[in-house]
């Protein structure tokens, strides 16, 4: 039995044209049920595309104080955090002292019972030979 694509009756050019129509269609099905997916396909590629494009002196001039607020906005926001977050620990007692102390604590106490483990096993298998 014969597939139509590989029939030696179907010529290269038709069998393109088919080819186009059959992805063409499959594409339109894909955009009508997801149309979310299609536009956020859209905003990658065209983000992409921008990034790949060099920068104008025009856009550059425009953009660049924007940009300036944009950082300064971002570097305060960050500050804030950070001084927030370190007050909040130290209303809570918690330095990084205190952190480094904690976690010394806890490894030494995994390989303690990771070394008593040991020990165990070893006597255990001691005993039965």
């Amino acid at each position: 039995m014969t597939d139509e694509r590989t029939s030696p009756d179907v010529s290269p050019r038709q069998r393109a044209i088919e080819a186009y129509d059959s992805t063409r269609e499959r594409v339109s099905d894909t955009l009508s049920e997801a149309p979310l997916l299609a536009l956020a396909g859209g905003i990658a590629a065209g983000a992409l595309i921008a990034a790949l494009l060099p920068r104008t002196k025009a856009e550059t001039r425009a953009v660049a104080p924007t940009a300036r607020r944009v950082k300064q906005s971002a570097r305060a926001a960050y500050e804030a955090a950070k001084d927030t977050g370190s007050q909040k620990l130290g209303e809570l007692g918690l330095s990084r002292d205190r952190a480094e102390e904690t976690i010394r604590s806890l490894l030494s106490d995994v390989t303690q019972a990771a070394k008593d483990s040991g020990q165990a096993a070893l006597d255990a298998a001691r005993k039965t030979d």
